[in-house]
């Protein structure tokens, strides 16, 4: 299991938090208990199976919603 931080540009509405966690709890792969977006600070947390989902798959999901990734640091829990 790995654990992800992933930096996004500046949330803007609290309807972006549960579109991103939506999307990111609708992947196979990621820990769905453990994904947390945190608004004030513009980041995602959640851990996830490597073997079973990229972080560039993630990163891809929120990207897809219109939300610019900055960076990702991902390690191992």
């Amino acid at each position: 299991m790995q654990k992800a931080v992933i930096n996004l540009e500046t949330l803007s509405c609290p309807s972006c938090l549960q579109k991103i966690e939506n999307a990111l709890k609708g992947l196979n792969g990621v820990e769905k208990d453990s994904v947390e977006v945190l608004f004030n600070s513009s980041r995602v947390r959640t851990n996830f199976d490597s073997a079973v989902i990229a972080i560039e798959a993630i990163e891809k999901s929120i990207e897809d919603l219109g939300y610019p990734v900055i960076r990702s640091r991902v390690r191992a829990v």
